[in-house]
């Protein structure tokens, strides 16, 4: 018996593909406040809320998730607080909010209690309905520092809101609070979103509790921190990795004594799946009527 020996074949070669990674675009603007000055502009032109975004509309709907400081409640319901200025928006300015493409507004600021907590939970109710998650504000402490969760593409945002003075049904930029609510939201999501409203107005520089409140946040497990207050932008920071945007200055608002206060910054973060793979810091030039307009 013969036995024949073949050379073996090889298998031909196979080539793997690893899995795409999805592109995820987060977008943040600032202080959002559709009330005074700006409500009499948008009435002016017909009364359609849609008139402070029609400039970046396209841009801002374009993103996956978009998210602004809303400063002050959004209601009908009430009554004034006293302070002395004092917002509130209208019901029907949740339409321009939804066209313009804004899935997370923060709450957790020193005006959303201007007329007090009927007004501040009817806020709550209707942003939720109209599909814009609402964070940093509600009827209990637990409901206040409870996470937001969003998800894009299969990856889960988790969006936090903290106020550094103190209102009623609003969460309070409290150490434990803060450490408790973002370990807790770390294990519930991919990705971990702070918002402070926090510093000292017209500053163009944070102060040192801006900087120790950011960091506290990112030690603890924050992937990025969104600040408000200052009306003006201050500077972006890159700490242990994480970036910071101490503020983003204002978006919509009728402050039109100085340069600095119409102008603010749109926050481009873009990640590659639950990673932040880089981070763009727009200017934004509000116009006569309020509308911000990019450069």
């Amino acid at each position: 018996m013969r036995f024949v020996t073949e050379k073996p074949v090889p298998a031909p070669a196979v080539e793997i593909e690893e899995p795409e990674v999805p592109e995820i675009v987060l977008l943040f603007v600032g202080d959002i406040m559709l009330d005074r000055a700006v409500r009499t502009k948008v009435e002016n032109a017909g009364g359609d809320f849609s008139f402070p975004f029609l400039k970046v509309a396209d841009v801002l709907s374009g993103a996956d998730i978009t998210a602004g400081n809303l400063e002050g409640p959004l209601s009908d319901k009430g009554e004034e607080a006293g302070n002395p200025y004092s917002f509130r928006m209208p019901p029907r300015a949740l339409q321009g909010l939804t066209s313009a493409g804004f899935d997370v507004l923060f709450l957790a600021n020193n005006h959303i209690g201007d007329w007090g907590m009927e007004a501040l939970v009817d806020t709550v109710s209707n942003l939720e309905n109209a599909g814009i998650a609402a964070s940093g504000a509600g009827r209990s402490s637990t409901e206040v520092s409870a996470p937001k969760i969003l998800e894009a593409k299969g990856v889960k945002i988790a969006f936090l809101s903290f106020s550094d003075f103190f209102v009623s049904g609003a969460a309070l930029a409290d150490e434990a609070a803060i450490t408790n609510a973002v370990l807790g939201a770390k294990e519930a999501a991919d990705v971990v979103v702070v918002a402070f409203h926090f510093g000292e107005e017209y500053s163009k520089e944070p102060s040192d509790r801006q900087k120790w409140l950011a960091k506290l946040a990112v030690n603890q497990g924050a992937d990025l921190v969104i600040g408000s207050h200052p009306h003006v932008v201050q500077p972006l920071e890159v700490y242990n990795g994480k970036y910071i945007a101490y503020s983003l200055g204002n978006f919509v608002f009728d402050q039109n004594f100085s340069e600095e206060t119409m102008t603010g910054g749109l926050l481009k973060v873009s990640l590659e799946g639950k990673n932040i793979s880089s981070v763009e810091l727009r200017k934004v030039r509000l116009n006569a009527n309020f509308q911000p307009e990019l450069e």
